[in-house]
């Protein structure tokens, strides 16, 4: 017989993420973000690889990453709408948590596993930081999905990838409830 936890069951059928915009502080401290890394860090990992690593910006780093997004949005083509759209976002928060995918050789844990685990980091990041009463936000936009802007603004070696960045902070104005899927019409009940 099961050994529900029906306070965990209700949290995460109610689950919901807030927009980065409206996080503001106090945002946590370095304590409690340990904390919540040593919860994400808990996601599955087959062959125990941690294919991923995180990396902490807080409010400077944030502001001087956002200051390398109009070159780097030029150089790339982006709309300038949303090269705005990015740096204010970026520049007006004030923690964040990189979550980088780092897959390691292995010739028994396929590459699709590994990505498959970091992006469980970032869930679990997310529902820690939402179950201990922050506003949380999973993010990645344009500029991480360039190699360059990666490795030159935070470091990343050239086989990693950001998996997903999780803004953290306290919630100023909830957000209503968006539409959710109809899980009967995304599910098949296979018999035999």
């Amino acid at each position: 017989m099961p050994d529900p936890n029906p306070s965990a069951l209700a949290f995460l059928e109610t689950r919901r993420s807030r927009p980065a915009k409206t996080l503001a502080g106090p945002f946590p401290a370095r304590d409690e973000v340990r904390r919540l890394l040593t919860v994400a860090a808990r996601a599955p990992d087959h062959g125990k690889l941690e294919p991923w690593r995180f990396l902490v910006l807080e409010a400077p780093a944030l502001a001087r990453l956002a200051g390398t997004l109009a070159e780097k949005g030029a150089e790339l083509g982006i709309e300038p709408e949303k090269i705005d759209k990015a740096r204010a976002e970026m520049g007006g928060a004030g923690l964040a948590v990189v979550v980088v995918a780092s897959p390691k050789p292995s010739d028994k844990i396929p590459g699709i596993e590994q990505t498959l685990s970091a992006g469980a980091v970032c869930m679990n990041l997310l529902s820690a930081a939402l179950a201990a009463g922050w506003g949380a936000n999973w993010l990645s936009g344009w500029a991480s999905h360039d190699a360059d802007w990666r490795e030159r603004q935070l470091g990343l070696m050239p086989h990693e990838w950001i998996a997903g960045i999780v803004h953290l902070g306290t919630e100023t104005s909830p957000p209503p409830d968006r539409p959710r899927p109809d899980v009967d019409a995304l599910t098949e009940w296979i018999e035999a």
